[in-house]
């Protein structure tokens, strides 16, 4: 925006005010136009007043937008609101949650460098580290999600990143964020937080103690399966840069993704209030039936870190997995025979969705990659939409009724 434009009153005084509010209306800043709504600002470049101004915008010795690459209004609004939402001081967005956990990599590590990742992490993160980072000569080890032990052990001198999900997908396994982020911090490294499934609006891992947070924006934050996205969060220093190399490599987002994802936060709490209502009862329920072997989900006292998701989390989140009698057949018999759920890997819709993780989300992996990060054959991962909970419970009592 123009350094001459001065919104004075047209922009909320935020000052002290509640999540809910700051979901609603950070990050924005109204133009001359006077917009109650959310601008979108659907450009590549900007024109400058003088080819001074415009060397000055470019050298950055004068704030503004430069290119849509790395400076875009509404990109920007999206960002501040994020940062708001996390208790971060900087969040920078990215064309997809994979190009926020690239990003962070990227920026902060070189060859030579070692990143300690949880063996419980999305397929296509364990792609990423084995496939790519490990070429350009980043040593990368796993450990298991919960053995704080096993981190501070395995962290080396040249250790920079540990990556970890909590809750982790498909299991819903948890660390203690608190307490691996004074391991990181006492052997001189960083904690990047996956934070896709909770959402700020259940968990803010920076307050607990992480260095970064990354999001699939793709999920929870824009609610119903619309749009691609990602962002990173976390201190000024950090952020600059992921901003060079988006500047850079430019796996940017676009503006009106970003605005569709403003939208999305407008209702973030209220959805992941009723994500985790129905998620629950349906966890409790699938919990007594004859043909489930087991269900993870934190929610559940029967849930070995129960206690732990109790103290870090203002609520369980939307993805229920379980596993059924009769290995894949089961689980295929169970998948094909809902009638209302969507079979898709995605998650964190409106829609409720049901995917079979070994074949899908986690069927790149070897058998004993997928084995290590405790995938069965029999596992079934259902993430939780916002449909009346009875007819949830009714269709999966369809694939129940085939196993």
């Amino acid at each position: 925006m123009s350094q001459d434009w001065d919104a004075g009153r047209l922009d909320s005084d935020l000052d002290g005010v509640a999540f809910d509010t700051l979901a609603v209306r950070a990050g924005q800043h109204r133009t001359p136009e006077g917009e109650h709504g959310d601008a979108m600002f659907l450009t590549s470049s900007y024109v400058f007043r003088t080819a001074a101004d415009a060397a000055a915008r470019f050298s950055g010795e004068v704030a503004g937008n430069v290119y849509s690459r790395y400076t875009n209004p509404t990109v920007r609004a999206f960002e501040e609101r994020i940062a708001a939402l996390e208790g971060a001081e900087q969040a920078v967005a990215t064309a997809t949650g994979m190009a926020a956990i690239l990003s962070v990599v990227m920026s902060l590590c070189s060859a030579g460098d070692h990143i300690l990742v949880s063996r419980s992490v999305f397929g296509s993160t364990i792609s990423l580290f084995e496939k790519y980072f490990k070429r350009f000569g980043i040593e990368v080890d796993y450990v298991p999600l919960a053995e704080l032990a096993g981190w501070d052990e395995a962290i080396k001198s040249n250790t920079k990143l540990l990556f970890v999900e909590s809750p982790s997908n498909p299991l819903a396994e948890l660390v203690d964020i608190a307490a691996l982020a004074r391991i990181a911090q006492a052997k001189g490294a960083m904690l990047v937080v996956d934070n896709c499934f909770c959402t700020p609006a259940l968990q803010q891992p920076l307050k607990l103690g992480a260095d970064i947070v990354v999001h699939s924006a793709t999920k929870f934050i824009d609610g119903q399966g619309r749009c691609m996205g990602g962002v990173v969060a976390g201190r000024v220093e950090l952020m600059k840069e992921i901003v060079g190399f988006l500047r850079t490599a430019g796996p940017t987002l676009s503006p009106f993704n970003a605005w569709i994802f403003l939208k999305g936060l407008e209702t973030l709490n209220l959805r992941m209030r009723a994500h985790c209502a129905s998620a629950q009862a349906l966890a409790e329920w699938l919990e007594q039936q004859d043909g489930v072997e087991k269900v993870y989900y934190a929610g559940l006292k029967s849930h070995p870190q129960h206690e732990l998701a109790m103290r870090q989390q203002r609520g369980f989140g939307a993805v229920v997995s379980f596993e059924v009698k009769g290995g894949k057949e089961g689980a295929w018999r169970f998948i094909d025979a809902t009638r209302l759920i969507s079979i898709t890997a995605n998650l964190g819709d409106s829609k409720t969705t049901i995917t079979h993780p070994a074949t899908t989300s986690h069927g790149r992996l070897a058998p004993q990659e997928r084995a290590s990060a405790g995938i069965r054959d029999s596992l079934i991962r259902v993430a939780v939409g916002l449909e009346d909970v009875a007819d949830l419970q009714a269709d999966l009592a369809r694939g129940l009724a085939a196993l």
